[in-house]
């Protein structure tokens, strides 16, 4: 695993004596939106961190050198509920620990929760995190923190990753120089710009995008477009959130953008997830999906080989030009 300190310096986490050449591949792990429900917590309070996340998703996150997912929501006690919002999330900071045990090392703040409950919950959020050595992306304290690339050094490289969300409910939820918030992609200027910076600076850069619309399973037309054109500035991975459904993949250039993760650890009821895996390589970049499911706040990898092959043919019929082998990698058909 991967910490990040508030110097800004990573750090790597691994058994006692270990030494990591550079030659060696790097491991990285994605998982889509993540709450932590009253469904999430009592599955907690019955199980702990085994009654919130089967074994082998944990050990998956727990092997990669970093695991990043979407937050949505602020841990904070302060705040009120934004108005006009069916649904307004909210997290006291001391449940960061599940944050922990879950093996998170980074995650993006952009999205259309991170403000439920207005600017004072986001810092609060951000200071949580902080405390707990959990690396963000995506919102600040302004603009300037909120389009800032997070680096990590790992096994000699420089992986670098961006968030930003092109779902906010307000205008006002977009960080300005003096405004805490996030960075908005609805004009995705800012966005490409920050990744042609970027990139100067990393070996290896991840976007990791809230877009798209709930419950669809089949991108909207402006996020291939958005994409695409994250791919053209530089971008070697984007990740996409908010549908809470899996939407495909497609390879542009030769490199993937995953539309949406769907639900990672979230509510009651979740058919179908998958915990990404992905190796960097002298090869280049390979995928994998895990397949998952999950119910009463509990997810667990689906070991039944016909539904694990149910769920690769249906990420296959979604995507586009991509073939998903019956384990789960991913390449371009």
């Amino acid at each position: 695993m991967i910490r990040q300190d508030t110097e800004g310096e990573a750090e790597e986490k691994g058994e006692e004596g270990e030494n990591l050449e550079a030659a060696e591949e790097i491991h990285l792990a994605f998982g889509g939106d993540v709450y932590l429900s009253d469904h999430v917590l009592k599955a907690y309070q019955q199980g702990g961190i085994g009654g919130v996340l089967g074994e082998s998703l944990r050990r998956q996150a727990e092997a990669a050198d970093l695991f990043m997912v979407n937050e949505e929501f602020p841990f904070s006690l302060r705040g009120e509920p934004a108005p006009d919002k069916q649904y307004t999330f909210r997290l006291p900071p001391d449940k960061v620990s599940l944050f922990q045990e879950m093996g998170i090392d980074l995650v993006t703040l952009a999205n259309n929760h991170g403000l439920d409950y207005g600017r004072e919950a986001l810092l609060d959020s951000l200071e949580t995190l902080d405390s707990a050595g959990i690396a963000w992306v995506g919102a600040g304290e302004n603009l300037d923190q909120a389009k800032a690339m997070k680096t990590f050094e790992i096994k000699g490289k420089t992986l670098g990753f961006l968030g930003a969300t092109r779902v906010i409910p307000v205008a006002d939820w977009a960080a300005s120089s003096s405004r805490p918030g996030m960075l908005s992609a609805y004009d995705p200027s800012l966005l490409l710009e920050e990744i042609r910076k970027g990139k100067e600076n990393c070996d290896f850069l991840v976007v990791y995008l809230h877009w798209g619309l709930e419950q669809k399973e089949m991108p909207e037309e402006y996020q291939r477009q958005m994409g695409r054109q994250c791919i053209e500035a530089g971008a070697d991975l984007v990740i996409g959130s908010h549908p809470h459904v899996l939407q495909g993949l497609e390879y542009y250039q030769g490199k993937p953008i995953v539309y949406s993760l769907g639900n990672y650890v979230f509510g009651s009821s979740i058919p179908r997830t998958v915990l990404l895996t992905a190796v960097l390589g002298e090869e280049g970049l390979s995928l994998q999906v895990i397949p998952a499911t999950s119910s009463a706040g509990y997810t667990r990898e689906i070991t039944e080989e016909s539904r694990r092959q149910e769920l690769f043919s249906y990420l296959e019929s979604i995507s586009f030009g991509v073939a998903v082998d019956e384990e789960g990698r991913i390449s371009p058909s």
